[in-house]
């Protein structure tokens, strides 16, 4: 999990290890992985039998924010993101012309920015028949729909996290159409050329990945790529990848108290942080452009390497209501270059 650093930490001279966090990365029948490969890799039996849906968009990806509006002016100055709406409650900002975010006023009480659920466009859609196919597999949908051709239900997944799954006839559509609102708030620093241009992966915690993976591989046709033994890359369509991350149900620590660290306790279920693929990306003039910004640049190779040498380059930074939010170099062509690192050694 990675840990909260202020811009002060822009110049530390470590590096984060992104997808060399999990539990089986100094390899297996290891303290931290005590179990063989084959064991550790040894596939679940599916929570359900498949939908047969794919996954054709992002509708959204939604953020619950203390101030909603200093949030929304930070990613349109430094990632290159439009301004759609802002009704005085939440403003829903185009990523290029592939994706929406969602930044919602949150509860008085939260004090942290939260990623609060997602929304997916799925093909093919028939209202009935994705409210009976979602009944079937016990998933309670819950519809919501616009009146104006956009229907979509919500469930729950494995760890009561909101997933919106619905036609594209929503924000999918409404990006097709310039997004012209005007900002509140000033931008909080010179504006950036970057672009956002891929969803590098949303980093998601959970208490059992094994039965996180088969969930949204079966739900929304998701596709596996290499399973280290506590956490799994999966591809989200031509959307994006996440890498869903946690406890193995086969570690025979699985469910018990951690020792010294160690043991098959959860990640804190939630998306802890997400990475956006940008253009261009340049690794020392993505450097200077944070910090010229008071923004910190915490490098992310992957695998500790030198940046400028590394494959997979990415800095970790933070927004104004304390989110992770990671850049990188991945795009749709290179989209697995971050899960190669993820082998363990042998």
């Amino acid at each position: 999990m990675l840990l909260a650093l202020g811009a002060s930490a822009a110049s530390a001279p470590f590096a984060l290890s992104l997808f060399s966090q999990g539990r089986c990365q100094n390899g297996y029948n290891t303290q931290g992985c005590p179990m063989s490969k084959e064991v550790a890799t040894a596939p679940i039996k599916p929570l359900f039998a498949p939908t047969d849906w794919k996954t054709v968009g992002l509708e959204h990806i939604s953020f619950q924010v203390a101030d909603y509006r200093k949030e929304a002016a930070f990613y349109v100055a430094l990632m290159g993101w439009t301004l759609r709406s802002d009704d005085g409650k939440q403003a829903i900002l185009d990523i290029g012309d592939w994706g929406s975010a969602i930044f919602k006023a949150a509860p008085p009480d939260q004090t942290r920015a939260v990623v609060s659920g997602f929304g997916w466009a799925i093909d093919p859609w028939n209202a009935k028949t994705v409210e009976a196919e979602l009944r079937k597999r016990d998933l309670t949908p819950v519809a919501d729909n616009d009146g104006k051709g956009f229907e979509s239900f919500h469930v729950k997944d494995p760890d009561g996290f909101d997933v919106q799954i619905g036609n594209t006839n929503g924000l999918v559509k409404a990006r097709k159409t310039p997004a012209t609102a005007k900002l509140e708030v000033p931008l909080p620093f010179e504006a950036t050329s970057w672009r956002t241009v891929w969803l590098d992966h949303l980093s998601f915690g959970t208490a059992n990945y094994k039965t996180k993976v088969s969930y949204y591989l079966n739900l929304l046709g998701w596709q596996g790529t290499y399973d280290e033994g506590s956490q799994e890359e999966v591809m989200m369509g031509d959307v994006g990848d996440a890498l869903l991350r946690g406890p193995n149900p086969n570690d025979p620590n699985f469910g018990k108290a951690p020792a010294n660290g160690k043991g098959g306790r959860a990640r804190t279920p939630g998306i802890d942080h997400i990475s956006f693929g940008i253009q261009p990306f340049d690794a020392d003039a993505v450097k200077e452009a944070l910090e010229k910004r008071g923004l910190r640049a915490q490098i992310d190779t992957g695998n500790t390497g030198d940046i400028h040498q590394a494959a997979y380059k990415s800095y970790h930074t933070q927004t104004p209501n304390g989110y992770t939010l990671q850049i990188s170099c991945i795009t749709k062509d290179t989209r697995l270059l971050g899960s190669i690192n993820m082998k363990p050694k042998q």
